[in-house]
């Protein structure tokens, strides 16, 4: 592993988006996010307002938006968006409409991305396309999309579905976005070397919810 471990951990987003999670989580994952300096802390929508109280001025708070399955009409992800604003959200994380894309109408993913983008103002947004259920064409067309739809960054996947992120679709991803657009890998990454490989693949950014409890536990 070349990449020294404070760089890497600058990189992840510390996650806790599982429905379990207690408040009691949460401030425990601010408080490891700020010890390493990671890049941000997702969590669960409910949970913003609080994370924002516990992170230190160099850690963003994240959240997921039609998570996990992306089905929400596109009104409903500008509202939940502008919600976890107003909560004190850094950073947003949309799942695609995955329904829209398998009936081949990228003009309407295209819209909602534009919509969820325009709620965002000046924060960030990632796209979530969820790899594991994309033919190789819908990836390049995905990465086409987000581009032109003037998102930050496109993101392999929710965590929640059958498989996570691969070498292989960060590559992909990272030939075919734009310039402006950005690269998160999320999904069954669990080590600080896999996290590495990762970002040595072309990859901005890790969600993980392990990587960073592995390094303080040693």
């Amino acid at each position: 592993m070349d990449r020294p471990i404070e760089d890497i951990l600058t990189h992840v987003d510390h996650t806790a988006l599982s429905r379990g999670a207690t408040a009691e989580d949460i401030i425990r994952l601010c408080a490891e996010a700020n010890e390493v300096h990671a890049a941000s802390v997702c969590v669960p929508p409910c949970y913003v307002a609080l994370a924002k109280k516990y992170v230190s001025d160099c850690v963003k708070v994240c959240t997921v938006i039609g998570f996990p399955n992306g089905y929400n009409t596109t009104a409903v992800k500008v509202f939940e968006t502008e919600d976890a604003i107003r909560n004190g959200a850094d950073e947003i994380d949309m799942v695609i409409n995955n329904n829209l894309l398998k009936d081949g109408n990228t003009a309407g993913i295209l819209a909602e991305i534009r919509a969820v983008k325009k709620a965002c103002g000046d924060k960030v947004l990632k796209v979530i396309v969820e790899t594991c259920l994309l033919t190789e064409d819908e990836k390049i067309a995905m990465c086409r999309i987000v581009t032109e739809a003037g998102a930050d960054y496109i993101k392999t996947s929710t965590g929640f579905e059958k498989a996570g992120a691969t070498i292989e679709d960060v590559r992909l991803m990272r030939a075919n976005v734009g310039a402006n657009v950005k690269v998160k890998a999320a999904g069954g990454i669990r080590s600080l070397e896999s996290a590495a490989a990762f970002l040595d693949a072309g990859a901005d950014r890790i969600g993980a919810s392990a990587v960073i409890k592995e390094y303080l536990k040693k």
